[in-house]
């Protein structure tokens, strides 16, 4: 399939997700990052959920890297450029909703990409080689090209499966180590 087709396709099958379906799932993502991901003390990106595209509810992660001390950053984009910058989070009263529906922060400390340690991505869905279909912007692929060797790019899917291949991969796409779905965790180093 085509990524136009994948993402037709996954959109429509995230759009069939009850509430208690997807937040559930989100629950699941939760718990099987936390029992095989060490936080403590690391500097994470995290991306917040557009409720209207049902993405994953990453609230509770952000709650508990927090309660683990871990720093971190919630990404803001720039659509007319294409680039995001990380803010670190200091409190809810820092996010105001996107004319997109993405919470972002509107200040704090910035957090440049060569300083994280992970970055857990959004994805509509991946290969068995760590390829993924986004919203098809290229934005996290900017940023991602830009963070150091040694960070961890982890994706985060409501689903399990992964597809054989994704055609049409881009020079400047950026593969993933890892994924988190709901019921396991795909591997891709």
């Amino acid at each position: 399939m085509t990524k136009r087709e994948l993402r037709t396709y996954y959109l429509d099958k995230r759009k069939a997700l009850s509430p208690g379906e997807l937040e559930a799932a989100s629950e699941r993502i939760c718990h099987n990052l936390f029992s095989n991901f060490q936080l403590e003390e690391k500097k994470i990106s995290l991306f917040l959920p557009i409720e209207s595209k049902r993405e994953i509810n990453t609230y509770k992660i952000l709650e508990k890297a927090i309660s683990f001390d871990a720093h971190v950053a919630i990404p803001k984009t720039n659509l007319d450029t294409l680039e995001m910058k990380h803010f670190l989070f200091e409190s809810i009263d820092q996010l105001e909703t996107s004319s997109y529906g993405i919470p972002e922060p509107k200040k704090g400390k910035v957090i440049a990409a060569e300083h994280f340690d992970f970055v857990f991505v959004p994805l509509l869905v991946m290969d068995v080689n760590g390829n993924r279909v986004g919203y098809g912007k290229g934005i996290y692929d900017r940023f991602l090209k830009k963070c150091s060797p040694r960070c961890r790019l982890i994706g985060l899917s409501h689903f399990d499966e992964l597809v054989d291949s994704i055609e049409e991969i881009h020079k400047d796409d950026i593969a993933l180590h890892a994924c988190i779905t709901p019921n396991m965790i795909h591997r891709f180093e």
